[in-house]
């Protein structure tokens, strides 16, 4: 159980990130806001390039820019601003009070390098251990995240692990300076079910033994359901709906969380059944959409979701949903903006531009 009156450990306000390309800007995050508190994890869930890994990344200061910009915003960690320090700084709080686990551990890895060496420079530079220490220190980290034969690991390269076991080594580096918060880019994609479940299992005993928060970024709802205690949903760079993990599964509220939910497979599939997919394409973020960015590929779109973007609107106890199905003037009748005609005004609109 989490103390929600405690200072989050992370707290993002109103994020902006864009990146200048030829011909324009993508605007690739776009108001994004979430807390996470100690030992509470949060699920950041959305199909791919909907912003997940730009926001975190972004709060790490590893988004080159230029191309990349932070617009506008605000994240603090455990209280203390961190968007825009000076890189100096920056280098002091990255491995030491915010950790990553990367998508690829092979990326995150120097292949010259052995695996010790590597955990124990993290200790050399941020805690100031000898070399000694540090690669003994290093020992107990593979053996904390149960890499068998730990000594023996911690002096081969990278290329003679398993991806279970490289991730592993990603872990206990990113463990090694205690972060109050660690971000998990898509930590399981590349490993096998049984892999999976080991790696979900250690993390989650790690943080029962200290307490950290996780912000875990991922697109499969299987994990999110597994590890999750709070979920936000992301499409086209902002969250459209946020709520505890009961609310997303139970009690979901936007027409893009249902989809994916529906894309799921089920248990009982047969072999010879298909899947069902989200039909038509995310919008391009070079010219976003003024309404609700899912609105060309939702079933029950309105006339005011081309129109004009919903705020995210509170549904209940901590659940919001950015959709127009859910505001307060839905069952009113204005200037038939509320009218299931969306279709046709797309149309209308087409045939007029072709003229």
């Amino acid at each position: 159980m989490t103390d929600t009156t405690a200072i989050p450990a992370l707290e993002v306000k109103d994020l902006q990130v864009d990146f200048s390309a030829q011909g324009g800007k993508v605007q690739a995050v776009r108001g994004v806001s979430f807390s996470v508190q100690p030992g509470e994890t949060l699920g950041i869930v959305g199909e791919s390039g909907c912003g997940k890994s730009v926001t975190m990344m972004s709060l790490m200061g590893l988004i080159p820019m230029p191309p990349g910009r932070i617009v506008g915003g605000s994240a603090k960690l455990s209280g203390r601003e961190i968007l825009h320090l000076p890189v100096a700084e920056l280098n002091k709080i990255r491995g030491v009070d915010i950790g990553m686990v990367f998508q690829d551990p092979m990326s995150a890895l120097n292949p010259t390098m052995k695996i010790g060496e590597q955990i124990a420079e993290t200790l050399m530079v941020h805690k100031g251990m000898s070399k000694s220490a540090a690669l003994k220190r290093a020992v107990e980290l593979l053996d904390r995240t149960k890499i068998p034969e730990a000594q023996k690991r911690a002096k081969q390269y990278p290329f003679e692990f398993s991806g279970g076991m490289l991730q592993r080594a990603v872990i206990a580096m990113s463990l090694a300076c205690n972060p109050s918060v660690l971000i998990a880019d898509e930590p399981t994609t590349a490993l096998d079910v049984t892999i999976q479940n080991q790696v979900l299992e250690l993390m989650r005993d790690i943080q029962k033994e200290e307490g950290m928060a996780i912000v875990l970024i991922t697109h499969d709802l299987g994990v999110v359901a597994r590890m999750a205690d709070k979920v936000a949903v992301m499409y086209a760079g902002q969250i459209v709906e946020s709520g505890s993990a009961e609310d997303i599964f139970y009690r979901s509220a936007h027409p893009y969380t249902l989809g994916l939910k529906e894309a799921m497979p089920a248990p009982n599939m047969h072999v010879d059944e298909r899947l069902v997919a989200i039909a038509g394409s995310p919008p391009d973020l070079f010219s976003p959409p003024l309404g609700c960015g899912y609105c060309s590929r939702c079933e029950t779109a309105m006339s005011i979701c081309n129109r004009q973007l919903p705020e995210l609107i509170a549904v209940g106890d901590a659940h919001q949903s950015r959709c127009w199905h859910q505001h307060q003037m839905m069952d009113a009748s204005v200037e038939g903006l509320f009218q299931p005609n969306y279709r046709t005004d797309r149309e209308s609109s087409s045939s007029e531009s072709a003229q």
